[in-house]
């Protein structure tokens, strides 16, 4: 991926390519850690991301955060330091949304 490309960018489309999201929100909150462990004056070191996929279907917290981490290797090897994550099924959406 480009250089170029924001982190967020990047990370919305690895996840969007492991996953198939029916729901993918990529937020940066860096600026909530500012001076903390981490973080970087420039930013994009700490992100919060809400992604819904059928393909959490069967898989306990851990699992599902284990499979995020893995697809997002290459950004934790390049800066990003934390993730925020809430990983839900379409199913599990319907019922924390409805």
């Amino acid at each position: 991926m480009s250089g170029t490309q924001s982190r967020a960018a990047r990370l919305r489309a690895v996840l969007q390519a492991a996953f198939q999201p029916v729901r993918l929100d990529v937020t940066d909150d860096s600026f909530r850690h500012a001076g903390h462990s981490g973080a970087r004056p420039e930013g994009e070191t700490h992100f919060s991301v809400l992604l819904v996929s059928g393909a959490f279907r069967g898989q306990n917290r851990v699992e599902r955060a284990r499979r995020v981490h893995a697809a997002l290797e290459a950004e934790f090897g390049s800066g990003l330091h934390a993730l925020r994550l809430t990983l839900r099924t379409p199913e599990e959406e319907r019922t924390a949304t409805g």
